[in-house]
């Protein structure tokens, strides 16, 4: 990963959006139960940008307080978990998914592993070489028809 590359993203909706430039070579997974809850799923990948390389080019995240330190940072609009950051840090962790190029970012490190769901080891051996649009083309076709989900890309206007 370039430490020079400027990265985007943003919400699902795309009520909010950022840019964010240079980030750190510290992408992780954190297994925590904190984690597991803010994002609903059995892990949250994340890498951190320093603070003021982070420009919100598009509306401004709400914030839950999830603990006395960590503030969540989401879309009040379609909930999208976008970053956590600690109040005394000088650094925001923006969640990998909601980049624009999710695979540019791989993760490096995994923490939180007193938390890590068992079946998590037995994921690479779970059936599943063929796409949504192969195994159930009209549920594909009806998404693609009303989706309403904001391109991977900046956009003047959305919705």
């Amino acid at each position: 990963m370039s430490e020079l590359k400027t990265h985007s993203g943003g919400c699902q909706c795309g009520a909010v959006r950022y840019r964010a430039e240079s980030l750190n070579d510290d992408a992780h997974i954190c297994h925590c139960r904190m984690c597991q809850k803010a994002v609903g799923g059995p892990f949250i990948s994340l890498v951190s940008v320093e603070s003021g390389k982070l420009i919100w080019t598009r509306g401004t995240p709400a914030e839950f307080m999830s603990s006395g330190n960590t503030a969540r940072g989401f879309c009040a609009r379609c909930g999208t978990p976008l970053y956590m950051r600690d109040l005394d840090g000088s650094k925001v962790f923006l969640t990998i998914g909601a980049l624009d190029d999710p695979n540019s970012v791989p993760p490096k490190r995994q923490y939180g592993n007193e938390s890590k769901l068992v079946w998590f080891a037995a994921l690479h051996d779970l059936p599943g070489s063929s796409t949504t649009e192969e195994e159930e083309p009209e549920g594909a076709a009806a998404i693609a028809a009303t989706n309403n989900q904001h391109p991977d890309y900046d956009t003047e206007q959305w919705r």
